[in-house]
């Protein structure tokens, strides 16, 4: 769920606060360019890995004998893990130094990655895959703040460059885990972080220098556990409901569904009445604020979502190899790269609610063409087209979004780029976990996975309706 968190660092982060003056217009650091290269390589390794991994889904379920609905937690819990630790990397970060919240996040991820790939049975891979996601959303804030000391006066560049690693790694994941899947085995593909976190813990222990130290934030602990307990008990309400048959299963439902309702009570009550919480509440609703946010949910389904769930479809409807399906995710990221430079062209000319609009609605065509039958060609034409379109208007519509967002409270930019990170992952665990159970609950696994395209597809029509009534701003802001 690679997409989540390419825009901006988290909120309370060690990389997004206003600097002081002395810190910004220091000189920067000689070795600067050698600690951008090391630090990218550890965002590039946390960020192929969940793409990759998506592309292994079937082979899982199958070696460990256990229902494609509880594989996909392997992804899904990556990202609630990534949610959490957000909030808490900048706070480590102050409190200890990035350097040392740094180093230990990496050796963790490596150490994590092996035992995932020993795992032999679902329960511990799911586990390590939820620390793994920790590690990386603790690892995130820490690299953003060590990147802009290292670069002094320059950091702007050198943070809208470093952003650009995590699209990389979304593109060579699902190519890297075919690839192994083709030669070798899914155990594999967590063996790749090995060496690559052995070299970035080795390089990055000499070259990076800590970055002078703020007082840390009061972190909502209670506010993390509240979301923690809604976002992990709906998720097993979900997966119950596609796995367990007839009567059976029908209590873990109803058990899971009462939890999540309840956590989620409590966690808004939470975030009303506490200041400092995780999610503001004067951020969630009101000043459009509610219509961008449930935007940015069925936005980060369809990001995140089909980024994880398109080479599970390309497999079980048309049977195509974990390499060839992978493939299909460079017609999705080419499609990004090309619109957004027009996005961010346009955005100061026409407003952001034009090209929001339209690039939901390419979304949703490309959706559409990924669920209809391949006809006048081979499959794997047919889904790179459509996966093609889809990231058109992904390109088109994250710019646009995410200047609406910021424009509606422009006093409050840092917060709204987090929320919008976290309910971009829900969308991406929402959408992940309904698909997967329906694929497991399913006679006909390729037929439930292209209704539930479908109905992705039709959310997003109904929420762009909503979405144009937020209010256009033209030129700068």
């Amino acid at each position: 769920m690679s997409e989540a968190v390419q825009d901006v660092p988290p909120p309370g982060s060690a990389g997004d606060r206003a600097a002081p003056s002395s810190e910004r217009e220091s000189e920067p650091h000689p070795h600067r360019h050698v600690v951008f290269a090391v630090v990218s390589v550890a965002l590039l390794m946390f960020s192929q890995d969940q793409t990759a991994v998506a592309t292994a889904l079937t082979t899982v379920s199958r070696d460990l004998q256990v229902d494609l609905a509880w594989t996909g937690w392997i992804v899904t819990i990556y990202a609630v893990g990534q949610i959490l630790a957000l909030p808490l990397g900048g706070r480590l970060a102050d409190a200890f130094g990035s350097r040392r919240v740094f180093l230990t996040s990496v050796g963790a991820f490596t150490v994590l990655s092996c035992l995932c790939a020993v795992a032999g049975g679902i329960g511990p891979l799911i586990a390590c895959r939820f620390l793994q996601g920790v590690a990386g959303g603790v690892m995130l804030p820490a690299a953003n703040g060590i990147v802009a000391h290292h670069y002094g006066r320059d950091r702007d560049r050198a943070l809208a460059s470093f952003t650009s690693v995590f699209p990389i790694g979304a593109i060579l994941g699902p190519l890297v885990g075919g690839l192994i899947l083709t030669v070798w085995s899914w155990h594999a593909i967590f063996l790749v972080n090995v060496p690559l976190g052995l070299v970035v813990v080795g390089v990055a222990a000499l070259v990076v220098q800590d970055a002078p130290r703020r007082r840390p934030d009061r972190v909502d602990l209670r506010g993390i556990t509240l979301l923690l307990l809604t976002l992990v008990s709906a998720m097993v309400a979900i997966t119950a409901l596609g796995t367990a048959g007839g009567a059976a299963g029908l209590p873990v439902t109803v058990a899971a569904a009462v939890v999540t309702v309840a956590g989620g009570w409590a966690f808004a009550r939470h975030s009303r009445r506490r200041p400092d919480a995780v999610v503001p509440w004067r951020l969630v609703a009101g000043r459009g604020l509610g219509i961008m946010n449930v935007t940015n949910v069925l936005f980060g389904a369809a990001v995140i979502g089909f980024s994880a769930l398109l080479p599970l479809y390309a497999q079980t409807r048309y049977g195509l190899a974990p390499f060839a399906a992978g493939a299909l995710l460079t017609g999705r990221a080419a499609g990004t790269i090309a619109s957004s430079g027009v996005s961010v062209a346009l955005l100061r000319r026409t407003g952001h609610r034009p090209l929001l609009l339209g690039g939901m609605m390419i979304i949703v065509l490309g959706l559409l063409l990924s669920a209809a039958p391949a006809t006048w060609t081979t499959p794997e034409v047919w889904l790179l087209v459509a996966a093609t379109v889809l990231g058109i208007g992904m390109g088109l519509t994250g710019p646009a979004a995410n200047n609406a967002g910021m424009h509606l409270v422009p006093g409050d930019v840092t917060a709204v780029a987090g929320l919008r990170i976290m309910f971009r992952q829900i969308g991406g665990i929402a959408a992940v976990s309904a698909t997967t159970a329906a694929i497991a609950a399913s006679s006909d696994p390729g037929t439930a996975g292209a209704v539930a395209i479908v109905v992705l597809a039709g959310l997003l029509a109904a929420v762009a309706l909503l979405a144009a009534r937020i209010p256009n701003q033209r030129g700068r802001w």
